[in-house]
């Protein structure tokens, strides 16, 4: 009977030890890292726990997980449906898993950690994001050797774009249609302000206001994959990455074609 109980004791301690390398390969995946960074914090909490063999294949859409002991191989699935970027949260995973390595957590400890940083909303408010965008497009629209006479038109138009894109998000959940419609009305609002003497030169007001839009981090993240070795997280990436391009090239051709 005691043996019976030791077993079942032994395998509850191999499950929590994986859930907690799952939910940090969750955060950091759904927060922007790239997939050999997750692949590398998941092993590495296990070992760290006395897992000598542990398995981990990472996709942009889920997390398959296994370890190797005496029992008979122990398999999770996690699916992955949202993903967006706070580098922050990846830090802050990071941390934890030095702190597990250095033997400063054990697993009920490291569980809790972790559950309190995939609950915390520490990213800026919808306002300083949409004032960040806004005044980055006015940055970009200078970059792109644009005058100061087109300057605010970008900032408005940014703004104005980076916060639809939000809206549309949560208004329909078609993936890339949020995009096509934020650089929409970009096009729109930067041929009006030309058109109404408050712009200079349109295609600039344009670029500089999609620059918020574009997707940096997922192209470094798909190239990054792609050197290491992961093919599949690599084109998967750049895929959802050149779509999302696509959407925003989209809705500015349709501004350009028919106003």
């Amino acid at each position: 009977m005691d043996h019976e109980l030791d077993i079942e004791q032994y395998l509850e301690e191999q499950y929590d030890i994986m859930d907690v390398s799952l939910l940090a390969g969750k955060i950091m995946l759904e927060s922007g890292a790239e997939t050999y960074r997750v692949e590398d914090t998941m092993m590495r909490i296990a070992a760290s726990y006395g897992i000598k063999e542990s398995h981990s294949y990472v996709t942009p859409t889920g997390i398959m997980f296994s370890i190797e002991t005496d029992e008979p191989t122990k398999t999770k699935l996690m699916r992955i449906s949202n993903r967006t970027t706070d580098l922050k949260k990846v830090m802050l995973v990071n941390s934890t898993s030095r702190r597990i390595a250095k033997g400063e957590l054990d697993v009920p400890q490291a569980y809790r950690i972790l559950k309190r940083i995939y609950a915390s909303d520490e990213t800026y408010s919808l306002k300083t994001r949409i004032a960040a965008a806004s005044i980055s497009s006015g940055c970009f629209l200078m970059m792109f050797q644009g005058g100061w006479v087109d300057f605010l038109p970008a900032v408005i138009a940014g703004g104005i774009g980076f916060a639809s894109v939000g809206y549309f998000q949560e208004l329909i959940s078609i993936k890339f249609f949020a995009e096509f419609m934020a650089s929409l009305i970009i096009g729109v609002l930067a041929l009006l302000f030309v058109q109404l003497g408050f712009g200079l030169q349109p295609d600039k007001i344009i670029i500089g206001s999609v620059m918020p839009l574009v997707p940096g981090l997922l192209i470094t993240n798909a190239v990054r994959d792609l050197i290491a070795g992961h093919l599949i997280s690599g084109l998967a990436k750049g895929a959802e990455a050149f779509l999302t391009a696509f959407a925003i090239g989209s809705g500015i051709a349709v501004v350009v074609t028919f106003l």
